[in-house]
């Protein structure tokens, strides 16, 4: 099953491929986005303010970022699907239990189970893009799935605002509970086991604390991890941030609060789709200095427009949007150069990334939220330390000694 990488074209097969695999990756955004519209309604019920709801939010991103460590590895020494299906099974459990919680604790601790379920189809699909993929094409494949994996922070917000004004804030879980159950059916009977015998091998002859330990002493590896995690956290903290800046700050009306957030997200898969076809004449090491330098450019007059006022929401919004799409080109690149280190160690390698980019992302919301002012100078700061860190990373480990565009 291969991507005709010189034409650009993909076969059938492949193509059902990309769509699985987005819809796995998709757990993340879909959990988050989608009750984002919900959190006034959910406080509301539950009798908690503001800053107790958005708990939900970190709790979900601590578990996606705790339970990759457990399923990248299980998926090199067990398998790809078995892992996947454990995962999505507690995710779907999970769902059903937010769906009915009775309190606010209840539903913090849920949407920490949920998360630990639904890590599990990230981690392992990005494995299964390298078990079956050379360098090149795992890069180009990551940013196929981008077009997939990306409509679902452009539906999620506009689906979950739909469920709310139907069923309210509940209905949104009961949702993720059925996606749960047709993503899951559609990887037990079409996704095809992938790991290679060399992968077992590697890790029946070592713990995943070894492996793990292993891979940290890679200093090309740990750079990547940086680069691509500090680019993520862009995301996330514009996901934390967006409502109360949009609706809050400049008063942009809740109904029109989604196709904003979704402009962004359209951001991301375009860049993705530039970045396939760079990548037929580029290296995807080459593409990544360039996306990170035009990133930080991006963020610094970011930073210099929220700090002025200058323009405001006219000047903001756009640079954010330019920040943002830099993901397009970081994620895929940055994994695919990671995966390539050590492909026998796959899954535990995803497994590390994934981890760095939620880890990263939980640590660049908190930040905002601290230095938050109720204006977008807190936004334009996380993003251009962030965007500044990804690129000194990039250059000083990851690609350092590399070839030059």
């Amino acid at each position: 099953m291969a991507v005709e990488v010189g034409s650009g074209r993909a076969s059938g097969s492949t193509w059902g491929l990309v769509v699985l695999l987005g819809a796995l990756t998709a757990f993340a955004p879909m959990g988050i986005d989608m009750y984002l519209p919900s959190l006034p309604a959910i406080g509301a019920d539950l009798g908690v303010d503001t800053a107790h709801t958005q708990i939900t939010v970190s709790a979900f991103l601590a578990g996606m970022a705790i339970g990759q460590f457990f399923y990248g590895p299980a998926s090199d020494r067990l398998g790809r699907k078995g892992p996947i299906l454990a995962g999505v099974a507690l995710f779907v459990l999970a769902s059903c239990a937010c769906a009915m919680a009775p309190s606010a604790e209840f539903l913090v601790a849920a949407r920490f189970v949920q998360a630990l379920g639904g890590c599990a189809g990230g981690v392992v699909a990005r494995a299964v893009v390298r078990d079956r993929f050379d360098h090149t094409q795992t890069a180009r494949m990551l940013s196929l799935l981008t077009l997939v994996m990306g409509l679902a922070p452009i539906l999620a917000p506009l689906l979950g605002g739909v469920l709310l004004q139907l069923g309210g804030w509940r209905a949104n879980f009961w949702a993720l509970a059925a996606f749960g159950v047709a993503v899951g059916a559609a990887t037990l009977f079409r996704l095809e086991e992938s790991r290679s015998e060399a992968t077992a091998a590697q890790a029946r002859s070592e713990s995943p604390l070894a492996a793990l330990a292993s891979l940290l002493k890679d200093k090309r590896l740990v750079g990547y991890a940086l680069a691509g995690g500090l680019n993520g956290a862009t995301l996330f903290t514009w996901i934390s941030a967006s409502p109360g800046l949009l609706i809050g700050v400049w008063g942009i009306p809740a109904s029109i609060f989604g196709w904003v957030f979704g402009l962004n997200a359209a951001g991301v898969i375009g860049a993705g789709q530039i970045n396939r076809q760079l990548l037929l004449r580029y290296t995807p090491e080459q593409v990544l200095r360039g996306a990170s330098a035009v990133g930080v450019v991006a963020a610094a007059l970011l930073l210099v427009a929220a700090f002025t006022g200058w323009g405001e929401r006219w000047t903001v919004l756009p640079l954010i949007f330019l920040v943002l799409s830099s993901y397009g080109f970081m994620a895929g690149n940055t994994m695919a150069g990671a995966l390539n280190i050590d492909p026998r160690r796959a899954g535990s390698i995803s497994a590390l990334m994934g981890s760095s980019s939620f880890a990263a992302g939980a640590a660049a919301s908190s930040l905002t939220a601290a230095l938050g002012d109720g204006s977008a100078r807190p936004v334009a700061l996380t993003l251009f330390l962030a965007m500044t860190g990804s690129a000194l990373a990039l250059r000083t480990l990851a690609l350092k000694g590399t070839a030059r565009v």
